[in-house]
């Protein structure tokens, strides 16, 4: 058993700095420890401690592999050890936790258990069956770790700046950055809402010489068309009514760096008309004054409209997208980034769960299958907050097609099959009787309680409706 009060340390068994993974033993029983020691020698490094006191520290400065743990104590509390074996989960999901007690009731392993242990042993403990239980479990926690790291690579490897995806598209956008990112040259990024058009202008700016210049961005549909102006050109004090101080304008803060207008289609004709000035001498005049600032920036635009279509009827300056359209960036749509899917789901459920203090979910096969022949009319940004509801609202840690939303599964043949014939097959009359009563139910309503007009939209005659309703007891 373990004493409340402090003991000291002992001296630590096996050899320290070897490949071996290294097992702490926490019990007062010196014998023990011996046969313990002697059984695991040969696979892993023993040390023994006889005190809980900062345990859960001292396990990850020595790098512990395993724990194995006597959770009985002295005093009122006989399994004070319960909440150590708490605190060592909580600090380390990834490591071995074995607990051991001389009590015999039931509900001590399942607190032990429930507490994060791995598994639970009564003392006097049989050794050869702790040895296979605790190597069992090292190994199993091994081959996840080798997972996680395996993911991790892949992770990595589908990385670009900000982006994640190693599908053909994204490929064609990564290689058009990086050969233009060293210019100055005026870029125009195209592609449908939540394309990650952003994205695109930050990673050209970071593999550009401007990479550690101003970067500004200015949504042109974010403010209203009497803002927009002297939020792009600046302005002198008193050049309108709240005017109470000479201020700067976009152009003019990304003196030196980048300038990117997101939404650039929605600018008005006149200020239009003022950008393309600016564009052809570099200089700004902020409203109300009179004297030209000389700026050096580079221009990239961003839109989802058809810039050539407004040129030709007149909504957009023609000279205007030939200044901005110098190199244009095409960013696919989520529905044509095929094999991009798992990448991004396993990205977003790892940040997401991260960020909301959650264990990290999963997606199933067939959930994944459905996401998979979703159109995404919102993009990669649909994706993503779909998954941080998923994770929120999931309660179990495998996200199935009955989790998703019934537009995705409305579109996915994959997701309606195992929604109507799971894995694990179905109860064939407990399925058809929930049908039967939810067309029941459904016909009832529209017929406002008649069993002739139910019956009438359900085309069986009123007599087997009468029936079908008694068996039921609707």
């Amino acid at each position: 058993m373990i004493p409340a009060q402090n003991v000291p340390l002992a001296v630590p068994a096996g050899r320290p700095g070897t490949a071996q993974q290294r097992v702490c033993i926490v019990t007062l029983d010196e014998e023990f420890v011996e046969i313990f020691r002697a059984e695991l020698q040969p696979w892993v490094e023993i040390v023994a401690r006889e005190t809980y006191e900062d345990l859960a520290r001292w396990t990850r400065e020595k790098q512990v592999s395993a724990v194995v743990i006597d959770i009985d104590t002295h005093g009122e509390d006989s399994l004070g050890g319960l909440a150590v074996v708490t605190e060592l989960r909580r600090l380390n999901s990834d490591f071995t936790l074995i607990s051991m007690s001389r009590a015999r009731a039931r509900s001590v392993e399942k607190q032990a258990l429930t507490a994060g242990a791995d598994a639970h042993f009564r003392t006097p403990v049989d050794v050869a069956e702790l040895r296979m239980t605790l190597l069992d479990s090292l190994r199993r926690h091994n081959d996840e770790a080798e997972r996680e790291r395996s993911r991790q690579q892949v992770m990595d490897a589908s990385r670009f700046q900000d982006f994640i995806g190693v599908s053909e598209p994204m490929r064609l956008v990564y290689d058009a950055i990086q050969q233009i990112a060293a210019s100055n040259i005026n870029v125009l990024i195209r592609g449908e809402s939540g394309t990650g058009k952003e994205l695109a202008a930050r990673a050209i700016v970071a593999l550009s010489r401007r990479a550690n210049k101003p970067f500004i961005r200015l949504n042109c549909a974010a403010l209203p068309e009497n803002l927009i102006e002297s939020e792009l050109f600046g302005s002198e004090r008193g050049a309108f009514t709240g005017a109470t101080e000479s201020r700067p304008g976009h152009i003019e803060m990304a003196d030196g760096g980048t300038l990117f207008l997101d939404e650039i289609a929605t600018l008005t004709l006149p200020l239009q008309t003022k950008l393309l000035r600016v564009l052809e001498d570099h200089h700004v005049q902020r409203l109300g004054g009179r004297s030209l600032r000389k700026i050096d920036f580079r221009l990239i635009c961003a839109t989802n409209e058809p810039l050539e279509e407004m040129a030709r009827t007149g909504k957009f300056r023609e000279d205007l997208y030939y200044r901005i359209h110098v190199i244009p960036i095409q960013l696919p749509p989520l529905r044509e980034r095929f094999g991009d899917m798992p990448l991004l789901c396993e990205y977003f459920l790892q940040i997401h769960c991260s960020a909301n203090g959650i264990p990290l979910k999963r997606i199933s096969a067939d959930a994944l299958a459905a996401l998979e022949e979703h159109t995404w009319p919102g993009n990669v940004r649909e994706l993503e907050n779909l998954i941080q509801r998923l994770i929120v609202t999931t309660r179990h840690e495998e996200i199935v097609p009955a989790d998703l939303p019934p537009r995705v599964i409305e579109q996915s043949l994959a997701a309606s099959e195992a929604i109507l014939l799971p894995d694990g097959g179905t109860d064939f009359d407990g399925q058809v009787r929930q049908l039967e009563i939810a067309l029941l139910t459904t016909a009832l309503r529209r017929g406002e309680g008649s069993k002739t007009a139910a019956a009438r939209l359900l085309k069986v005659d009123v007599q087997k409706m009468k029936y079908l309703c008694r068996k039921y007891s609707l």
